[in-house]
């Protein structure tokens, strides 16, 4: 093997392939229940006399899951994380040339909805739970499995204190999210915002008697396209990223009944990815101020009129510690160094923001995560199967 972690013996089955196939087969998408797939690794960590902790949402349907494998004198503090999310993006409309949750393999690929997004890295830890329990650990393995990550870091909010709670105390977080095992060591925060304009209805042969919320929708909509647009321009900038600046759109628009009829709604869904130079909170505010000016102008129309902001989802960004013990770690397992930072979100930023040293580094390609015909190389499967085995090794007892 490579110092990158790839393997020069592509045809090699991965020992995780079955649990691959065994996860992908539990359609998870993030508007349905996850309790399924949890229900399965709870039964398999059972029978191997781990007795995990399943937390539910407030609704019932959801739930974390979090599994300690203890080191040798019985120490559950401590110790390092495994962390993935269950969830996965729908396939709705996209065509695929094979089930997607089936998985199925051709030309060293394995295909199938959550490959490597990221039930792959999830696959990997479990096959090795044998292992890690057949171990003397000076130090614990957690596992941590999240729900709806995929709409927002949902699972991951509350599981950072569901693990505080638990008093775990990890002093190491590896969220697997596919980065072709390489070293993440930040990301940009990620929020998404709604808001609805509630204006009057009228007939259009009588727009005076009536307030548009469309026409109010299409300024906000310029509005946030404008000051994205000075983001772009103007920064501030920050090279470690692939887009070097924070960005923003109007990505849901859905408003209106009829031609003949004055709108009087209409509901827009927005999202922003910001560098750490720019506070989340700052654009909120931003927006929150065009929403309050743009309400008094309908108002002006007619008092009944309203615009409402609500805060969907609210990931924060993600910068590992300077001199990271986790990222010396993760290279010295095989993981390709990278001071690199990413576009997308992850649950990383909650696990640091507890103070746990995090990094992001997985199999399988960011590329391929969300679109039809999603896949993970099976080398990448066995380059993070060497990584864990290390990581195993690396913990044993007397090292």
């Amino acid at each position: 093997m490579t110092q990158s972690g790839a393997m020069t013996d592509a045809a090699a089955t991965p020992r995780s392939l079955a649990w691959v196939r065994r996860l992908v087969a539990i359609d998870t998408t993030s508007r349905d229940s996850n309790l399924p797939l949890i229900e399965v690794v709870a039964q398999y960590l059972r029978e191997h006399d781990v007795e995990p902790h399943v937390l539910p949402d407030e609704s019932g349907r959801k739930a974390n899951l979090v599994a300690t494998i203890p080191a040798a004198d019985g120490g559950r503090v401590g110790g390092v994380v495994l962390s993935g999310h269950t969830d996965v993006v729908p396939v709705d409309g996209q065509e695929w040339d094979s089930d997607p949750f089936e998985a199925v393999v051709r030309d060293g690929r394995l295909y199938g909805r959550g490959t490597a997004d990221m039930k792959g890295f999830i696959a990997v830890a479990l096959e090795a739970l044998p292992r890690m329990l057949a171990t003397p650990l000076n130090e614990p393995i957690h596992l941590a499995l999240t729900y709806d990550e995929e709409v927002g870091c949902l699972g991951g909010a509350q599981i950072v204190k569901q693990i505080a709670d638990l008093g775990i105390a990890p002093r190491a977080c590896i969220v697997g999210e596919p980065t072709s095992m390489r070293v993440i060591t930040g990301h940009k925060s990620m929020n998404v915002v709604a808001v609805t304009f509630t204006g009057v209805a009228a007939h259009s042969s009588l727009t005076p008697n009536g307030v548009n919320a469309i026409e109010y929708a299409a300024a906000f909509i310029r509005f946030v396209r404008e000051q994205a647009q000075r983001w772009r321009e103007a920064g501030p900038f920050d090279e470690a990223y692939p887009v070097a600046y924070t960005t923003g759109g109007v990505n849901v628009v859905a408003g209106g009944i009829a031609s003949n009829t004055v709108a009087d709604r209409c509901r827009l869904e927005l999202d922003f990815r910001t560098i750490p130079a720019v506070a989340p909170g700052n654009v909120l505010e931003l927006l929150r101020g065009e929403a309050a000016r743009l309400e008094q102008l309908m108002q002006a129309e007619n008092p009944g009129a309203s615009v409402d902001v609500e805060v969907l989802a609210a990931v924060p960004s993600f910068e590992a510690e300077d001199g990271s013990r986790t990222v010396e770690l993760a290279v010295a397992l095989g993981a390709t160094e990278a001071a690199e930072r990413v576009t997308y979100g992850t649950e990383a930023g909650q696990f640091a923001g507890t103070g746990i040293d995090t990094i992001v580094c997985g199999p399988g390609d960011i590329a391929q995560a969300h679109g039809p015909n999603e896949y993970v190389d099976l080398a990448q499967l066995l380059a993070c199967e060497a990584f864990v085995d290390r990581l195993i090794e690396h913990l044993r007892a007397g090292d």
